[in-house]
């Protein structure tokens, strides 16, 4: 399975208890209130919402940062800023390709700061559309194992409901759905009794490249680069890498 998924999940756990907690946080609250301005603030009726609750939650994010967050988005309260969803394209060391999905409220900002990041840590920006065909936009749901939780117990709760590919990523399952099919299958999944981790849509490589030690270190630092700009949501490449090398990092 792509290293990349197994380098984000490791990411994920280590949010929690780094040095970068907060700017993770910052993160999770700019997802709440756009979800709550889009959708509104009731939960029941805006899935999106309930994810974005849910991953903030897992985060251990304060209660009170969270109803805040959900009454700013949703208009309830003053503070709330006019996020704007926007995708950078770029290659790192290799050849590997990056969408950098950022949420911001000033959009020259984003830019800029995106381009100085890419540029000074080894990777080139691409034009609109030159990296956006290489992926496709998924629902991916990752389940922590556990006891009773299994392959064939994840398949049978979600495959009606949408699930393309099942795969495990050592210490998790990684569920794969079409994007309109995330909420279907993380609700057969709470039905079934099994808890997930996350539930978010993603960008998905069609095709990936697989990473040396040295150019995936190269590659990493990049990512990392770009990943600590305030309005950087998300970033997706196309690489793989293999556990020996994962293990060498």
């Amino acid at each position: 399975m792509s290293g990349h998924s197994k380098w984000a999940t490791t990411k994920h756990k280590k949010a929690v208890i780094d040095s970068r907690r907060a700017k993770n946080f910052a993160k999770l609250i700019k997802a709440i209130e756009i979800a709550a301005r889009n959708g509104g603030a009731d939960i029941d009726g805006n899935p999106t919402l309930f994810d974005a609750i849910t991953k903030a939650k897992k985060n251990s994010m304060p209660a009170d940062n969270i109803e805040r967050a959900i009454k700013r988005g949703a208009g309830l309260e003053s503070g709330g800023a006019d996020w704007q969803t926007i995708m950078y394209e770029g290659y790192a060391a290799g050849g590997v390709a990056l969408m950098i999905e950022c949420l911001t409220d000033n959009r020259n900002r984003a830019a800029s700061e995106v381009r100085v990041a890419v540029t000074r840590n080894g990777g080139t920006m691409a034009d609109p559309g030159s990296v956006s065909y290489l992926f496709n936009r998924k629902g991916v749901v990752i389940v922590e194992k556990a006891a009773g939780v299994d392959e064939d117990a994840i398949l049978e709760l979600v495959l009606d409901a949408g699930c393309e590919e099942v795969h495990d990523l050592g210490e998790n399952f990684e569920i794969v759905s079409e994007a309109s099919d995330l909420v279907a299958v993380r609700t057969a999944l709470q039905a079934g009794g099994i808890d997930y981790e996350s539930a978010d849509t993603s960008f998905l490589p069609t095709l990936s490249i697989s990473l040396d030690a040295e150019t995936a270190t190269k590659v990493f630092h990049l990512i990392d680069a770009i990943e600590e700009l305030d309005d950087v949501q998300n970033v997706y490449g196309n690489f793989d890498v293999s556990d020996e090398v994962m293990a060498t990092l």
